[in-house]
């Protein structure tokens, strides 16, 4: 994550925001970046895995 992501997010913010907010913030966007990463590094799945997947665990 860069100082400009955390400026910007920051900034999103209303005036006054409790911790708590910006920490959450701050994390969805560490995780959505990470899934566009995993993405271009081919780490996806099709729906029908997943769906797979989910089946799979309820056994």
């Amino acid at each position: 994550m860069t100082r400009e992501t955390v400026n910007q997010a920051i900034s999103s913010l209303p005036p006054n925001f409790d911790l708590d907010a910006l920490v959450e913030r701050l994390i969805f966007i560490e995780k959505v970046e990470e899934g566009l990463a995993q993405l271009d590094r081919g780490e996806s799945r099709t729906q029908e895995e997943v769906e797979q997947l989910v089946k799979s665990w309820r056994k």
